[in-house]
């Protein structure tokens, strides 16, 4: 089945070559130069690109607002920023972060390891806790609330990495290497932020953690 990507570019040569670029290898490909229309086609769209730098709506704003709609949809950000507090804003909700100029084989490769962890959830009904995870439809419900949980794209892929490995110990390394892709440099906060803002969605406190245990030194555990 030809997966279908919506690409949100304002400049024409570059939202014409990445359009062209991702026809050729093989995927449906829907241009925008604003998000404005965007939700419009999102029923259909199995990963969406955007650029941050937009007229009207950034990028930022318009991600957001997806991802709180579709949330189990891959974001992969693409901008001309690179400091990191621009990078760590943008990954509070994205799922990835690639910034220009970049290689087409990395736009491509990153595609496609967002894509397939999409397709890899268990059709199980899972009891952590307090917590109720139906990975069929990805959806995580809060039992002493009866609200459900939503994550965005990234903090997904790392609950669903601790639901794999549960009872484990795992190293930043292992977490960050597995969600991201990317070789992990040590020092870098990605990780640790998105751990902190997923905790506060699932734990019942999340100062005082019960799910997901740190493990000084090391790295963290989630506990059944």
């Amino acid at each position: 089945m030809i997966q279908t990507i919506l690409h949100i570019e304002d400049d024409q040569e570059i939202g014409s070559w990445v359009s062209e670029f991702l026809t050729e290898k093989g995927y449906k490909v829907i241009w925008l130069t604003s998000g404005y229309d965007a939700l419009k086609y999102m029923e259909e769209i199995d990963l969406t690109i955007l650029d941050i730098m937009l007229p009207g709506l950034d990028g930022y704003t318009i991600g957001q607002r997806l991802k709180h709609k579709y949330p189990q949809t891959p974001l992969l950000l693409l901008t001309a920023r690179t400091a990191m507090e621009d990078k760590l804003h943008g990954l509070n909700f994205a799922d990835d972060y690639i910034t220009k100029p970049y290689h087409p084989d990395e736009l491509i490769a990153r595609i496609k390891i967002l894509l397939r962890r999409t397709t890899n959830a268990s059709p199980d009904l899972l009891h952590v806790m307090h917590l109720k995870i139906d990975t069929n439809m990805n959806r995580i419900y809060n039992t002493k609330s009866n609200q459900e949980i939503i994550l965005t794209g990234k903090q997904f892929h790392i609950f669903y990495f601790f639901i794999d490995h549960t009872n484990q110990i795992l190293t930043h390394k292992q977490l960050f290497e597995s969600v991201w892709g990317e070789p992990y440099m040590q020092g870098d906060k990605t990780l640790m932020v998105h751990i902190r803002h997923l905790r506060e969605k699932i734990e019942l406190d999340s100062s005082r953690p019960q799910i997901i245990e740190t493990i000084r030194g090391v790295g963290y555990r989630m506990k059944l």
